[in-house]
């Protein structure tokens, strides 16, 4: 698990995963887990781009996968979409 300064710092992203990650995000307050497939649909992005996303993002602690699919990692803000 990464540490709690890494994941503070949201200028290390770049804005295909923050795209990603608010698509994942968009997903989860449905309850659902979100697939490469619907993130790529979603964001227009290419697949193999959003995995390399979902991937690092799941590295640095931000995502959890679960399956083949990937929900929010840990946060302390709510969502409203």
């Amino acid at each position: 698990m990464p540490d709690e300064e890494s994941l503070e710092d949201v200028q290390e992203m770049t804005t295909a995963d923050m795209t990603v990650y608010e698509a994942v995000a968009a997903l989860n307050t449905e309850e659902r887990p979100a697939t490469a497939a619907e993130v790529a649909e979603m964001t227009g992005l290419p697949e193999d781009d959003v995995r390399r996303c979902l991937a690092g993002l799941a590295e640095g602690g931000r995502l959890v996968p679960k399956g083949d699919a990937y929900v929010l990692g840990t946060h302390d803000w709510g969502l409203e979409y």
